[in-house]
């Protein structure tokens, strides 16, 4: 009988035992307003961007992706072109399967061609090598410093060990705006849980470099599916979920890049069609993309930028003059063993 009793308490007010129900992962309002169901408004403005050039000589608004291995930037730009085009396509070759070593090992740009004719979009990508951690391993924040200034050549292949050098085949020593980024976008996955500090490091040059350029910044974070399950069941829950406006917040305070400037995504992966929801979210992070590059670009173009050019000249110096430090450093360990080596051959002989 008491058994019973208390079965029956318990079951009609669960609060006396203390279970009250867990909060709710969402929130009741979603915290960031976006236009579900209208991505051709969108559309239509990426597909008829041209950009602003008073003196001809930028052709294309240059979009660098970096961010650590497996972050998903070769499927980004998968997934831009697939939306632009409006089917699915194949640009970039992204892995399959998660590994610790970039599947990207070269320097190359990807143009979307309008239609079947031979012409492309004004907007290109430029996919590098992945951050990794350690010393020695993925691409050199150099190089990333160097792309950014239109000094490194296409099919460049990266070397994880050292950094492009001026005497390279792969060093372009005199870049055109065209050839120079106009937008640095940094990719991090929703899933991983933290960024590894020497690969914060790395990023940390990379933002400075591009601060002191001038080249507008903004962060992607992909793979928000599968980090979030309210966003998996519906992609629209993606700014009302707790969790991934903590995990923004969290790499905006890592990173250094403000929320008004990172935009959650999800990259096509297993779909055969595309989807509205997930083209939505693309085109709102690439229509901003689109103004922050060219408003970079109207900067080129206007009296000022001899001061963006000291800028870069001064950057170009900087890297020089660490490569002659970095050899005079080398040269002096190697005489230091050298010497160090004499003498035992000394002591030895006597």
């Amino acid at each position: 009988m008491i058994d019973q009793c208390i079965f029956w308490a318990l079951l009609l007010f669960p609060h006396v035992h203390g279970s009250e129900p867990p909060p709710s992962p969402t929130l009741s309002e979603p915290w960031r307003q976006i236009s579900w169901g209208d991505k051709e408004t969108d559309l239509q403005y990426v597909q008829s961007y041209t950009p602003v050039n008073t003196n001809k000589e930028i052709k294309h608004l240059r979009v660098l992706l970096y961010g650590p291995v497996g972050a998903g930037k070769s499927s980004f730009i998968n997934s831009v072109s697939n939306i632009v085009r409006r089917r699915m396509t194949h640009l970039a070759t992204p892995s399959a399967f998660f590994s610790e070593r970039s599947f990207t090992t070269t320097y190359e740009t990807h143009k979307i061609r309008r239609g079947t004719s031979n012409s492309f979009y004004p907007i290109v990508f430029n996919d590098i090598m992945g951050l990794e951690e350690g010393t020695g391993q993925g691409v050199q924040a150099e190089d990333i410093k160097l792309a950014m200034m239109g000094c490194v050549k296409e099919g460049y292949k990266f070397n994880p060990v050292s950094a492009l050098s001026e005497s390279d085949p792969g060093y372009n020593p005199s870049p055109s705006p065209d050839d120079q980024v106009h937008v640095l976008v940094c990719i991090l996955s929703a899933n991983t849980a933290e960024i590894k500090e020497s690969v914060l490091q790395k990023m940390r040059g990379v933002r400075e470099a591009a601060r002191d350029l001038g080249i507008p910044q903004m962060m992607m974070i992909t793979k928000i599916d599968e980090a979030c399950a309210e966003t998996d069941k519906n992609l629209r829950n993606v700014y009302k979920s707790k969790y991934l406006k903590k995990k923004m917040k969290d790499f905006s305070s890592a990173v250094g890049i403000p929320m008004n400037y990172i935009f959650p995504m999800r990259n096509y992966r297993d779909e055969i069609d595309l989807n509205d929801d997930v083209d939505t979210l693309i085109l709102s992070a690439l229509r901003h993309m689109i103004n922050f590059g060219d408003d970079f670009i109207d900067k080129m173009n206007s009296s000022d930028h001899q001061y963006h050019e000291e800028r870069w000249w001064n950057l170009i110096w900087d890297w020089i003059w660490n490569c002659i430090h970095g050899c005079i450093r080398s040269f002096g360990i190697l005489m230091t063993l050298l010497l160090g080596f004499g003498i035992l051959i000394m002591m030895r002989s006597h």
